[in-house]
């Protein structure tokens, strides 16, 4: 059945056929050319590539399956829809699938509607700067209202700015880049478990040790993220020099429809993906940590090793068995462990915060911290965790006051 105005179809074979008009200077009359996939989504894809490639021959001085149009009017009807699906097809090659996935749901829910009707010689002109240096009020109202999070607001920019470079790269536009308004937001404190509470979570979890306690006392000794601890196999441990390679994580993402079993692996990971999570349409990805920098390898306390021994080392996986541990799964047994230790509800994320913040107030250095937490610079660390108490204040200007003492008594 034809999809109205894209002239996309199923075929009786099952197959989805996408038909595009060329011209022909041979025949002397325009003909349909053909594309085909295994989906409507990635036969739109090919779809919109084939006729992108037509209107950059067209940019490059050929005529070649132009039907003899003026390579300015091609510029005109390149949509901005189009060079951002290019540019998506173009990430979906380069980067992991789990960043593809952001972008393209950024693209989708805040800048399809708004921009990607529109043509991109009209782009200079609506991205145009006002005459204060700021954007037009009409494109900031939009994207940057105040009900959209400052990080929400830094990934739209980024998206919308990397499709316009991309088309002013290929296309010869100038297209003004995003520039996203200042927030006025004040930075919240972090929150860590108290001394009280993490003595009872250690005094719960230790008197009846199961896999997602074991779990809990290692984000807290190791400040592994939950997708990293959730991930962990036995061959990343070195139990003889006593250290944690951390070389992968796992996180739930969307199906982006025929493109997501691919890039998932089953065959390469021997897993398959089930029922329920196409019936969710999503799907649980094992890939490599979030950063170069968060490869990693960690030291392991003599104790912690010792937890390990009350878990199965029969399976490949730590905490999960023959598969990854679901993180989900993690988050909930970790909240029930909190309603029966009494203590209020925190997000696990708050372990890997109770991490950092006590081993600043331990003395380590801010450098050892960074390289163990696989933050990539050290002002990350020192931005969000070295917030010294008063009373660390006191101490150490007690100590400057002393060592001043013993200099002034010398004097004497």
């Amino acid at each position: 059945m034809a999809r109205h105005g894209e002239n996309i179809r199923e075929r009786t074979d099952g197959r989805w056929e996408g038909r595009y008009k060329v011209y022909s200077d041979e025949k002397g009359r325009h003909l349909y050319r053909s594309v085909y996939g295994n989906t409507y989504a990635v036969v739109k894809e090919k779809l919109i590539a084939a006729k992108l490639t037509l209107k950059k021959n067209l940019l490059t001085g050929s005529t070649e399956d132009t039907g003899g149009k003026s390579a300015a009017r091609a510029c005109d009807g390149i949509l901005f829809s189009e060079v951002a699906m290019e540019w998506l097809v173009e990430k979906l090659e380069k980067c992991k699938y789990s960043t593809y996935i952001k972008y393209e749901t950024v693209y989708r829910k805040h800048l399809s509607d708004f921009l990607g009707g529109h043509p991109l010689s009209e782009m200079e002109s609506k991205i145009g700067l006002a005459g204060d240096g700021n954007i037009l009020p009409e494109i900031s109202d939009h994207l940057f209202s105040d009900n959209i999070s400052e990080s929400l607001q830094k990934s739209i920019c980024c998206v919308a700015n990397q499709i316009f470079r991309h088309a002013n790269q290929k296309y010869g536009l100038q297209i003004p880049f995003l520039k996203r308004p200042a927030m006025k937001t004040k930075r919240r404190a972090i929150e860590t478990f108290t001394n009280s509470e993490r003595l009872r979570l250690f005094s719960t979890i230790y008197n009846s040790p199961d896999k997602y306690g074991i779990a809990t006392v290692f984000c807290l000794h190791t400040g592994l993220r939950i997708g990293e601890l959730c991930s962990l196999r036995w061959t990343d441990f070195n139990f003889k020099e006593m250290t944690l390679a951390v070389e992968r994580t796992v996180q739930r993402i969307a199906f982006k429809n025929s493109a997501a079993e691919p890039v998932f692996g089953e065959a390469e990971h021997g897993w398959t993906i089930s029922a329920k999570d196409k019936r969710q349409k999503t799907f649980l990805m094992e890939t490599e940590p979030k950063s170069e920098s968060s490869r990693r390898t960690i030291p392991l306390p003599e104790k912690i090793m010792g937890l390990l021994d009350n878990l199965n080392k029969d399976e490949p996986y730590i905490f999960g068995g023959k598969h990854p541990l679901e993180p989900r799964t993690l988050q909930y047994r970790f909240k029930k462990m909190l309603e029966k230790t009494k203590i209020s509800h925190r997000k696990f994320h708050m372990l890997r915060h109770t991490f950092a913040t006590s081993c600043i107030e331990s003395g380590m250095d801010v450098k050892s911290l960074c390289e163990i937490l696989g933050h990539s610079d050290v002002k990350i660390t020192m931005n969000r965790y070295v917030h010294p108490t008063m009373d660390y204040k006191r101490k150490h200007l007690e100590t400057l006051a002393g060592f001043y003492g013993q200099i002034c008594g010398q004097t004497a």
